[in-house]
């Protein structure tokens, strides 16, 4: 197990108080291993996913405050595509992953397997047509490589969305790190619920219009840190 309460604390920004509440109300995946709590990573990566509305705003200060690798960048890095829409989402990976921008350290089967075994695991649609598809662990070697591409869909599909829409735009995520991936999950689920960012997608908006957007909210972002 690599985390401990302090971690968690770090992590998420909530005192020790909130997380014994939550380990005793059982909301957060953990371990007792010799009367000490341990949490697996990539278990606190899922659960991030799935309490996305809770925690997104408190992991966005974190990630600002941390002067982590800007969400406009890795953007910028993965670009857009358009795929066809189909229900069967092993080929609508595999349609994503030979199109979109790949770190030359790994191959498209590599990706693809990786993506594959984390959506049997769970589905990755957080709502409002929205999905992010993403290895359990980062795989990017070289922080430089990493990226996050956003795939438009010629016709939603059913990714299993607890909300019951269909997705049409996913977001496929090659970090090189546990916290690049938590900032990267906090701010998308942060910009999920932006009225005007989904209009973007929906609208298949280019590459150009979003990263502006992106960079804009940004901006937003670093400004309320240094207010506080």
């Amino acid at each position: 197990m690599e985390l401990k309460i302090k971690d968690i604390v770090d992590l998420l920004q909530v005192s020790e108080k909130t997380v014994y509440r939550w380990i005793r109300d059982k909301k957060i995946p953990c371990y007792k291993i010799n009367h000490q709590y341990r949490f697996n990573r990539a278990e606190i990566n899922e659960w991030i996913i799935s309490n996305k509305i809770e925690l997104s705003s408190s992991l966005i200060n974190l990630a600002v405050m941390q002067n982590s690798e800007s969400f406009s960048r890795l953007l910028e890095r993965g670009g857009t595509v358009m795929l066809e829409g189909t229900d069967n989402i092993k080929d609508l990976l595999r349609d994503a992953v030979d199109k979109i921008n790949t770190p030359g350290s790994l191959t498209k089967e590599e990706i693809l397997t990786a993506l594959i075994r984390r959506e049997e695991l769970m589905p990755t649609a957080i709502g409002n047509g929205i999905a992010i598809p993403h290895p359990r662990n980062p795989i990017v070697i070289d922080v430089n490589k990493a990226n996050v591409s956003v795939c438009y869909l010629s016709s939603p599909a059913n990714f299993g969305a607890l909300d019951k829409q269909p997705v049409h735009t996913l977001f496929i995520l090659l970090t090189a790190s546990p916290r690049m991936h938590l900032d990267v999950l906090s701010k998308i689920s942060y910009l999920s619920r932006d009225k005007k960012f989904l209009e973007m997608l929906k609208k298949h908006s280019a590459k150009e219009e979003i990263l502006n957007y992106v960079v804009a909210i940004e901006a937003v972002w670093q400004n309320v840190r240094r207010a506080n």
